[in-house]
């Protein structure tokens, strides 16, 4: 996870300006892990889960993959001997205001 970026997206609407170098690779990147079937499983996993959020142990046997890679989309906390994933709704809510019209 990229704690450090969570709260913050690269860019406005890709329709409105021309995206620099580094916010294309950003932006490339989110959209990497919403086309990778088993990441996009594992954040619907996680934002479906009780509460909001989900033990890694929880996501292992439907998805088959212990640590999700999710560009700064979840928050993750460590708990005893598992983590606990969370999503970052601001990093969503940036996402879907880079890809408006």
């Amino acid at each position: 996870s990229m704690d450090g970026q969570a709260t913050e997206i690269c860019c406005a609407p890709v329709t409105a300006e021309v995206l620099s170098e580094d916010q294309a690779v950003e932006l490339a990147a989110l959209l990497k892990v919403l086309a990778d079937p088993a990441r996009l499983r594992l954040l619907s996993l996680v934002a479906a889960a009780e509460g909001g959020e989900a033990c890694a142990c929880d996501l292992v046997d439907p998805v088959g993959r212990s640590q999700p890679t999710d560009a700064g989309l979840l928050s993750r906390e460590k708990r005893g001997r598992w983590a606990w994933y969370r999503l970052v709704p601001e990093r969503l809510a940036s996402l879907q205001a880079a890809l408006a019209p």
